[in-house]
Parts: C-alpha cells; structure tokens; sequence
C-alpha cells in the first residue's frame, strides 16, 4: 500500500514536525548575539593592530637612530655598553664625541649607548 508524500513512518522521532497541527519551527532571532561578539572580536583585532603599529613605529625610530650613528664621523673603536654622544658640528656635519654635553658648547643631538649587538640604543643625559 502506497502512503501518500505528506505522511512521515516515524512522526514521533523527528525533530521538525510533519503535519499541518504541529507547532510551527521558529528560528532565533541571533543577530544581537552576533552583533556583540563581533563588537569584541573586532576590539581585540584594533588592540593588537595598534600594539603591533606601535612596535613598528619603535623599529623604525630605532633603525633611523643607528643610520645616524653609524653614518656619523667618529675616529674610535666605541666599546660595549659606553655612553657616546652625537652632535652636529660647525660644518653640519653629525659627528659621535665621548665628550659629554655640559662639557662645551657644540649642538646636542642625543646620547646613545653601544650594545653587545652593536645597536646604538638612545638613552637620555643627566646633566
């Protein structure tokens, strides 16, 4: 015997209902759930952006630092964890000084500190 398409063998184990008497499937309405947790997920992205904005903009302060050391005029050997100090001289030219800045009168550009992997890392004077 044939049954007709809208009749179901096992109604009882569905999980929809299958005749015209049973309650209607509504879906959820999950958009503000969503909403939210995209709201966070994207808050989570722009922090780490901006931290890893941040660490680039301190690499590229710290390359530009050491090409002006490096592309300075200076006549010594510099030595491991010394204090030297860059400054610009009569003819505009950069030049690196063991000198201290309080010690005569030329223009100051910064101090710097040589390290083990021959970086020159920009410390502030004391006077």
């Amino acid at each position: 015997m044939k049954k007709p398409d809208n009749v179901a063998d096992s109604p009882n184990i569905l999980p929809y209902g299958s005749n015209v008497g049973a309650p209607s499937i509504i879906v959820d309405n999950i958009d503000a759930w969503k909403q939210i947790r995209v709201n966070k997920v994207n808050k989570q992205f722009q922090l780490k952006f901006d931290e890893l904005k941040e660490e680039y903009q301190k690499l590229i302060d710290e390359y530009n630092w050491n090409d002006l050391v490096y592309q300075s005029k200076f006549s010594f050997e510099p030595v491991f964890g010394e204090c030297y100090h860059l400054y610009c001289g009569e003819d505009d030219k950069v030049f690196l000084s063991l000198i201290n800045p309080n010690e005569w009168n030329k223009q100051y550009i910064g101090s710097f500190k040589y390290n083990y992997d021959n970086k020159w890392i920009k410390t502030e004077w004391n006077y």
